[in-house]
């Protein structure tokens, strides 16, 4: 079953770009393609160098606490990030981008970094807040009535932050020490260019 096929139906162009839209393994290679292109032609400054790292590490931390937490299709997950934000794992790739467009400092990378986050942010939050409440009914409008897509809520939590995080759950899920790695590696190419 495609992302799609709930939605009205499209022709032209405009079939083909929502499909790219709602294209979940686009988006990831979207993601992981503009992080190597910007470190592999960034012309970092040692300050947004170092400023952007900082916000890598951050976005990363949040998506080893959240993919440590998910339990996808079988519990909905509210404790932990999601104690705070529906989609934690959004959160830390968009601050995962936005690191290294700072660290980069390229003009451009900013520019595509936004295009890039509204052409597929949006209907992606949209898909994955539909199946959820499809799937979890009345216990995910509870959750979700007190916790934002993105934006933390740190007044309103919905569930424990003091759940047990797993190491095994973070590999298993996402492969989020693959990912760390392939980080690593892009970090390191950027700074190479100040040595």
């Amino acid at each position: 079953m495609s992302r799609t096929d709930s939605l009205p139906e499209a022709t032209g162009l405009n079939k083909y770009i929502r499909k790219l839209r709602y294209h979940e393994a686009s988006r990831q290679w979207f993601a992981v393609l503009f992080v190597l292109l910007v470190s592999w032609l960034g012309q970092p400054i040692p300050e947004l160098l170092y400023a952007g790292t900082a916000i890598i590490i951050i976005g990363e931390a949040i998506r080893m606490w959240a993919s440590g937490h998910v339990k996808k299709n079988k519990v909905l997950a509210t404790d932990g990030p999601y104690a705070f934000v529906r989609h934690p794992l959004y959160v830390g790739n968009i601050l995962l981008v936005a690191g290294y467009s700072l660290a980069s400092a390229l003009w451009w990378s900013p520019i595509l970094m936004v295009a890039l986050l509204l052409f597929y942010y949006p209907p992606a939050i949209s898909y994955e807040d539909g199946k959820l409440q499809a799937h979890f009914g009345e216990h995910w409008e509870n959750w979700s009535r007190n916790i934002h897509a993105l934006i933390p809520s740190f007044s309103n939590r919905a569930g424990s932050t003091s759940s047990s995080w797993s190491f095994k759950q973070s590999l298993m899920q996402n492969g989020e020490p693959v990912i760390v790695v392939y980080l690593a590696w892009c970090l390191y190419l950027l700074y190479a260019k100040l040595m």
